[in-house]
C-alpha cells in the first residue's frame, strides 16, 4: 500500500514510522521534515500528505506533529480525507471501523515504540464497518465535504 507520512519534525518516533511502514511492506512518501528540501510546517506538510490520498496517489496517511492535533486539523481540511488522532491502538481500530479514517493523525510527544506498534497493528487489522448506520454516517461526512467545495 501507498502511505504518505509527514511529520514537521524530524524525531525518532517519525523516524520509527517510516521504518515500521516499510518493514510492513508499504511504500512510503514522506513530507515535512521527513524529506530533504520540503517545507516542514506541520499545516503545509499534513496538507501534502492528505491530499495525495484525496487525489488517489496514497491509499492512506500518517501525518504527525507533536500532538497531533494541528496535523489531524490540517489533514481533514481537504475533501474527501477523514483523519483520527489516535493515541491508542483502540481508538485507531475504531477510527478504521466506525468512521472509514483514510487518515491517522499522531502525537510525537505521546507516542512510544509500543505504543506506535500497536496503534499500527489495529489501524491494518480493522475493516470499515458495513453496518447500515455506520456507512450513512461516513456517507454524511461526504456530503459534508462536497457541499464545502
Amino acid at each position: 500500500m501507498r502511505i504518505s507520512v509527514s511529520s514537521d519534525m524530524d524525531e525518532p518516533v517519525a523516524r520509527l514510522l517510516v521504518a515500521e511502514l516499510r518493514e510492513r511492506g508499504h511504500e512510503v512518501r514522506a513530507h515535512g521534515a521527513l524529506r530533504a528540501g520540503a517545507d516542514p510546517q506541520w499545516a503545509v506538510c499534513s496538507e501534502a500528505a492528505a491530499r495525495e490520498v484525496a487525489e488517489g496517489a496514497a491509499e492512506q496517511a500518517v501525518v504527525c506533529c507533536w500532538t497531533g492535533t494541528g496535523a489531524s486539523i490540517a489533514a481533514n481540511k481537504v475533501p474527501g480525507v477523514r483523519a483520527a488522532l489516535c493515541a491508542d491502538a483502540a481508538t485507531a481500530e475504531g477510527a478504521r471501523r466506525w468512521n472509514d479514517a483514510n487518515v491517522l493523525a499522531l502525537s510525537l510527544r505521546l507516542t512510544s515504540e509500543p505504543l506506535l506498534k500497536e496503534i499500527l497493528d489495529a489501524w491494518f487489522a480493522a475493516a470499515p464497518s458495513q453496518d447500515e448506520e455506520d456507512r450513512r454516517n461516513v456517507a454524511h461526512v461526504e456530503a459534508l465535504d462536497a457541499r464545502s467545495r
